[in-house]
């Protein structure tokens, strides 16, 4: 599998997705006010996802280290 090359998110897209997503941890559901949120890749890129928005998720920075590079269906969006 091929590793997808790493692009920067446009500023657009990120808030189009927190949108989406309700400013809300699809894992744990923290929301903004109670975390620091960020965008992850639901297959990381280094799996072989990629960069396009149905692979992109919000999820608060907690999450987001414990998941690391995993492709673990618990890391799934939930709350959408």
């Amino acid at each position: 599998m091929e590793k997808t090359p790493r692009i920067p998110i446009p500023e657009s897209v990120r808030q189009y997705v927190y949108q989406r997503d309700k400013y809300q941890c699809q894992r744990c559901g923290q929301k903004r006010q109670e975390t620091k949120l960020s965008i992850d890749h639901i297959i990381p890129l280094a799996k072989g996802g990629s960069n396009d928005i149905s692979n992109l998720q919000t999820l608060c920075l907690s999450c987001n280290q414990k998941k690391g590079s995993c492709k673990n269906t618990d890391f799934k969006r939930r709350f959408t």
